[in-house]
C-alpha cells in the first residue's frame, strides 16, 4: 500500500460479516496462500458457516447469527465522510 492509499477500515455489521474497505490482502492463514480478490472492499464471515472462507456468503441469515454492532462514535473514521 502506498501512502496516496485510502486508509483500511473495517466495518463490522450488525448480526453479520465484516466490511474490509480499502487497499489490502487478505491471507487464508500464515504462510499459506492469498484469497484472490480486486475488489476495493469484502466482507469477511464472522459466523464460521460460510461456504467461502474467509468470505461472506449469507450464510449468517440462514443460521441466525447475532452479533452487536459497536457503540456509535462522535466521530466519523477516516473516509466515511
Amino acid at each position: 500500500m502506498d501512502s496516496s492509499s485510502d486508509p483500511v477500515t473495517i466495518t463490522p455489521c450488525p448480526d453479520g460479516p465484516l466490511l474490509v474497505r480499502g487497499d489490502f490482502t487478505v491471507l487464508t492463514a500464515p504462510g499459506r496462500e492469498e484469497t484472490a480478490t480486486d475488489r476495493r472492499v469484502v466482507a469477511l464471515c464472522r459466523c464460521g458457516k460460510t461456504g467461502i472462507p474467509p468470505l461472506c456468503d449469507g450464510s449468517h441469515r440462514a443460521v441466525g447469527f447475532r452479533a452487536p454492532a459497536p457503540p456509535a462514535t462522535a466521530e466519523p473514521p477516516p473516509g466515511d465522510g
